[in-house]
This record gives structure tokens, sequence and C-alpha cells, in this order.
């Protein structure tokens, strides 16, 4: 592949307007100096695509003209900038897709994350990578070993919340936590917390598939919210002294109560999933009497080479969630599947190249 030849115009899967996706030929795009090329093998479907794909705006986020989705990505580099010293052609790289200034106060600090510049695969105004290439500042993009799928370097982004969660609530090994919500992102955060050495990992959902995900990921013990009292149930698990720490995941409003009403005195609670409300109540004499700590979890920062390390250790199957796949002509297909089976599907992958 060394003498990799890039042609000039590439696929693309363009959102038109909601629920509406055309496969078109736009040109392939021309890197700086500090940048590199990269041919997109795996893209996963994340909840934040399909939030865009339905309602065409996330908060201030709206989308305004033709879009591009996708931000979940590996592949191969095909050519390489003049500066770039880290990759050669044929390197099988994850990418991660925020790209900062580097120069703020947030940038200096290393919470990159809160960057008020960054360009965001996939978030308006700038497109994703549900395209055959894509460009990416070399820093944003890490090498990945050969044991390493794909589809798993794909899956670096969801788990790299779970990893910031950890950093941010301060896991301890040996402690209990619960995590509500088993989506892709929970699904990964149980992975974080199993890496991060919690002992206790006791996860709540209404699909019993995702429960059985949960299991696999390294999960101790499952929730079934439909059939029982989630609060209940963790009291009882942890012989009333409820858990260290809680993570929600769902961006639901009583997920969030019920994790805040888990943990034990003095415990530890993330704040992962964005409910679509602003206002939420909580129990504040609780809060105060029981001295919780409240994080809030901004996408993440430092999380890639601990999450290609952790996945590539072998110690977690992520492979266990990829349950579908689609080449980017059916994207449409592959939103809709993601989008209507919920209770069948967990991560659906799409292969630009294939």
């Amino acid at each position: 592949m060394t003498n990799y030849q890039v042609p000039q115009t590439m696929k693309a899967a363009v959102m038109h307007s909601t629920r509406e996706i055309k496969i078109e030929e736009v040109p392939v795009p021309e890197i700086g100096p500090d940048e590199v090329l990269i041919k997109v093998i795996a893209v996963g479907i994340c909840g934040s695509d399909l939030h865009y794909y339905t309602h065409g705006r996330i908060g201030n986020y709206v989308v305004e003209k033709p879009f591009i989705l996708g931000h979940e990505c590996s592949g191969d580099i095909v050519a390489v900038g003049s500066n770039v010293s880290r990759f050669k052609v044929a390197d099988r790289v994850a990418v991660e897709p925020g790209v900062t200034c580097g120069k703020c106060e947030a940038c200096k600090s290393g919470r990159y994350n809160l960057c008020p510049k960054v360009e965001f695969l996939a978030t308006p105004p700038f497109d994703g990578a549900f395209v055959q290439y894509l460009k990416m500042r070399e820093d944003f993009v890490f090498q990945i070993p050969d044991n390493l799928t794909y589809e798993e370097a794909a899956l670096v982004e969801p788990f790299s919340v779970g990893i910031h969660a950890a950093a941010r609530s301060q896991l301890q090994p040996g402690s209990s936590i619960a995590i509500m919500g088993m989506g892709p992102v929970g699904l990964m955060a149980v992975a974080a917390a199993k890496s991060y050495g919690a002992s206790t990992i006791i996860v709540t959902d209404l699909e019993p598939l995702r429960l059985e995900a949960a299991k696999k990921m390294g999960a101790t013990h499952t929730i079934n919210v439909l059939e029982q009292d989630a609060e209940k149930e963790i009291k009882q698990i942890t012989n009333g002294h409820g858990v260290d720490t809680a993570w929600e995941t769902a961006g639901n409003p009583k997920a969030l109560q019920s994790a805040l009403g888990s943990l034990a005195r003095g415990g530890k609670m993330a704040i992962v999933g964005l409910p679509a409300q602003a206002d939420i109540p909580f129990n504040v004499p609780f809060i105060a009497d029981n001295e919780i700590d409240i994080y809030g979890v901004f996408r993440y920062a430092n999380t890639y080479p601990k999450g290609i390390e952790f996945l590539s250790s072998g110690s977690i199957d992520a492979k266990v969630l990829i349950t579908d796949k689609y080449p980017l002509e059916q994207t449409y297909e592959a939103m809709e599947r993601a989008l209507n089976y919920k209770s069948e599907c967990l991560k659906v992958v799409v292969y630009p190249n294939e």
C-alpha cells in the first residue's frame, strides 16, 4: 500500500433533511502539512447521529445544510502531510473525532474536551465520517495493534466516555458501581468500570438484549427496571449500604434520580447521558446530608491510548456489541435499523469502502 493512489472523488452518505440520506460523489479532501488522509474502514452509528437524523439538531447545534453524519471511526492511512512524523502510509488507526485549538485555557490545562473552538466530526457545521476518505490532524489519530479489529477501534470513541467518567468520578479498584442505561455508551461504560477494577458492577435497563450484553461486558448484576425497583435492588445487593459510584448514561430523568438514590454516604455520581429537558428535580437534602459528589461528563480527554490498550488486552469482548453491518450505499437502512430496532441491535456499523 506504500504507493497508494488516492482518487479525486469519493462516495459520501449525505443527509439532506431528517430521515433522508443520499449517496453522492464528493471531492476527496486535500490534507494540510499536519494532517493525514484516512481510508475509512468502519464507522459506528451513535445516539447523537440518530438524534441529528431524526430531529435535525441537538441543543444549539442545528443542521442547516446537507450534512454528513458519523464520528466513531477507524481506517488506514493513505497519505501523510509534509510535517507528519508519527505516521506512515498503511498504518491502521483509530480516530479521535474532536480537533481542538491547543491554545486556549481548557486545552492548556489538559481539559481540551472543553475547548470552545473544537471541530467535532458530525457536529454542525463539521461533516462526519460516512465517507470513503477523511482528513484528520495527526495528533487526533492513534495507531492500533494488529490484534484490534477496525470495529473495536471505532468503539474506542464510546469507550472513551466511560474512561473519562471513571477518571472524573475517581473510580477505585474493588469498589461498587451502578450504571443506569445499557445503550452502547452504557455497555462500554461497563467495560471501563471493569478495566478500572470495580468489583461490583450493577446495571439497569429495560431491554433483555442489552442486559445480556452487559453481563458479557463484565456486569456482575443486572436489573430490568420494568420488573424491579432499581434502588431497592441495589440496596439489597450492597447489604443496605448503597454503591460507591453511580453513572447515568441513558439521559433519563428517572434513571438520574435512581442513580442518586442508590449511592452510599460520601458517594460519587457522574452524569453522562443528556436528558431532553433541562430542569430535573433532585433530592438536595440527600445530596447535602450524604456529601454526594456530582460530576458532569462532556465527551472525554486524553483517553484514546488507554482505550486502545484496554481493548487490545483481550480482557473485554467488545465484539459482543457489533450486531449489524452495512455498506455505505445502505447508510439510510443502517440508520433506520439503529433507530427502530433497539430491542434487536446494539451497535450498527457502516463500511464506507466495501
